[in-house]
Parts: C-alpha cells; structure tokens; sequence
C-alpha cells in the first residue's frame, strides 16, 4: 500500500473526518544522463559563482531578489521559514460551487483522500454521496510542503478526490499570448452543420486505457534496437497540409463521406446480430460511436461464410488506431509506435496469419 503525503482533518460545517493524501498520479518518463559524446564519463551540473569560477557550497547560498542591475535583497531560508505556510492540520471547506463552473485550466495536480481508519468511513461516504449527488465541488485553502494552495475536492467513483488549483492572476490571457486569434469570422449556416455533422459522426466513448504514450514507446523501442544492433526503422509520412478557405466545405464532405462509410459497415453488423437474434427484421441504427471489432454471426439463414482472412480483414478495418495498437502490443510487433493505422491494421493482419500457419505445420 502506497504512503500519504499528508494527514490531517477534513471539515464543512461542524463536520469533521481524519482523512490521509495520497499521489493520484505517476509519470513514465524515459530518464537519462548526461555523458560526454564518446565516452562513459557522467556529466553533472555544479553550483558555481559567476565571478570567481569557484564552486560554492550549498550552504553558503541564499536567495536575491533583483531590485536593479547587479543589485538585491538577500533573504536568509530562516527568514522564509517564518512567513511560510507551514503544514496544514486542516482541509476546511469555505464553500461549495457546481463543478461545470470550474474551467479545467484552473485544475492543476490530482490527490485521492481517503478516511484515516475505519470507524470514519460512514462520515468520509456522507460527504462522497452529498457532494455527488449535488454536482457540486468543495473549495478550500490548504498548505503543504511550504506552499498554499487553493484546492477542489470531489466525488468521483465513490471517492474523493483534492485537486490543486491555479491561482486567477496565474492563468495567461489568451489574448495576449495568441497573435492570431479570430475576431470575428463569417461562417456559413452549411458549414458550421456539416462541421457539427462530422463532429456526431466522429464522436466515441471515452476509454482512457485505450491512449497510450507512444513517444515513450518509440524512445523504449530505440533503446532496444540499439542495445541489439538492430537497424532503425522510422516510418513518417508527409505533413498534412493546412485546408485553406476555398476547399473548406469540400474538405469537410468528404471527411463526412470517409466517415459514414465506417458508420454503415458497423451499423450493418450491428444489424445482422439483431436480427440472427431475435428472427425479426430491424432497420440498421444509425451509429456515431466508437467502432468496436465485433464479433462473427452465429446465424445460419442462408448467409454465405467468408473466408477467415476476409473475415479477420474486415475485422481489423472496423478497429480505432487505438484498438490496432493494443492489439500490436499482445503480438509484439516491433516498431509498431512508428506505424500510422493503415501500417498497424497490416502488420496485425500479417503476424495473425503466421501464427496461424505455424499452428497448422
């Protein structure tokens, strides 16, 4: 079981229930070192001063504040230490907002808290049943680790969860970030529905486990090939070009049309399993949603079989690029990190059919 970085006491109202914090997330970055082209040897930064080259220790270093060119304030870390926030005791809830109001730019790093022992999980779950069914969020001010931050705390999956939060005068305004940024653009009543269309047509659930960092795969991938004096393949296609005004609406019917195709292959399928179902006819659904592999039709009413490499060909072709992709990995297709759809859904396709002739000889 994981440590909390924190314990302490979350309140609203006169309520109050012992809670621990802990690390909701983790990355998977590549880490490496730094070494001198050519040889073995660790490169390491140094604390140094700028005028003497002389390395300083680190307890002969204090902080300056630039008042002007080669001038500063210098405060001692003990001087800090006694304006610093410290370390809460307690997460007290000053009040309540709906959670649609908050604007996802303000949230910053994820925290589960969960009750500190049994005998306080009846509190911990009133909060989590209330705060759920009211859609609303808890904010509160909290320190940790000599930083005060403004939090959110939520349900979420029968838990609560405390999200760090961005301060107001820490957010950038677009506007003076972005140069281009439209004004105001004349858009055709055509053109915004057949964008809206493509928009439904495209939608999908959402299924965090089927994205995957892929750079982190290829940088694994290189490393593998180079520890094995394998050959490095990289596949890259050209870059896509920018649509320009003029084939706007062309572009965007025949992402409808690339798109429906999909759609009417899937909602065909779902159809033929209706009916080998239920013995009725039923119209094909028309379908927005994520296309799924499925599954073959156990109906005999006088269907024709296809062979099993069509079959598994218009299996794959139903398949999200995520989709292809995992099943890439249970296969253990190399450079598959590299591959766009169309290279995945063939090099699937290609070490199937050699696990199944393997089988047979």
């Amino acid at each position: 079981m994981a440590r909390p970085v924190w314990t302490g006491v979350l309140t609203f109202g006169l309520v109050t229930v012992p809670v621990s914090l802990y690390t909701a997330t983790q990355s998977h970055d590549v880490r490496f070192h730094q070494l001198q082209r050519g040889t073995s040897d660790r490169v390491r930064n140094k604390r140094v001063n700028e005028r003497t080259g002389r390395e300083v220790d680190f307890g002969e270093i204090v902080k300056g504040y630039p008042v002007a060119e080669g001038e500063y304030v210098v405060v001692e870390p003990d001087e800090l230490e006694q304006i610093s926030p410290g370390r809460s005791r307690t997460i007290d809830i000053a009040g309540f907002v709906d959670l649609a109001e908050v604007d996802p730019i303000f949230f910053d790093k994820t925290y589960y808290l969960g009750p500190k022992g049994k005998e306080y999980q009846k509190v911990y779950a009133l909060l989590v049943e209330s705060l759920d069914h009211a859609g609303k969020v808890g904010l509160a001010m909290f320190a940790m680790r000599g930083k005060e931050y403004l939090t959110a705390i939520r349900s979420e999956n029968g838990l609560l969860e405390l999200h760090t939060m961005h301060f107001a005068d820490e957010v950038r305004d677009p506007r003076r970030e972005i140069d281009d940024l439209p004004e105001k653009v004349e858009l055709s009543t055509q053109e915004i529905k057949t964008a809206e269309q493509l928009i439904g047509m495209l939608a999908v659930d959402w299924d965090p486990g089927e994205w995957h960092d892929t750079y982190e795969d290829q940088v694994k991938q290189l490393i593998e090939d180079k520890l094995a004096g394998r050959e490095i393949a990289v596949s890259s296609g050209p870059a896509p070009e920018a649509t320009n005004v003029i084939d706007l609406m062309d572009a965007l019917r025949r992402s409808l049309d690339s798109a429906g195709k999909g759609d009417s292959a899937e909602a065909t399928k779902k159809s033929s399993r209706s009916t080998a179902s239920s013995g009725k006819e039923r119209a094909p659904a028309k379908t927005g949603g994520k296309k799924t592999g499925g599954k073959k039709s156990t109906a005999s009413g006088g269907s024709t079989s296809k062979p099993a490499g069509a079959a598994e060909a218009s299996e794959l072709s139903e398949l999200t690029k995520a989709g292809l992709y995992k099943l890439a990995t249970e296969l253990d297709i190399p450079h598959r990190s590299t591959m766009n759809r169309e290279e995945l859904q063939e090099a699937v396709g290609k070490a199937r059919s050699g696990r199944r002739l393997k089988a047979v000889s």
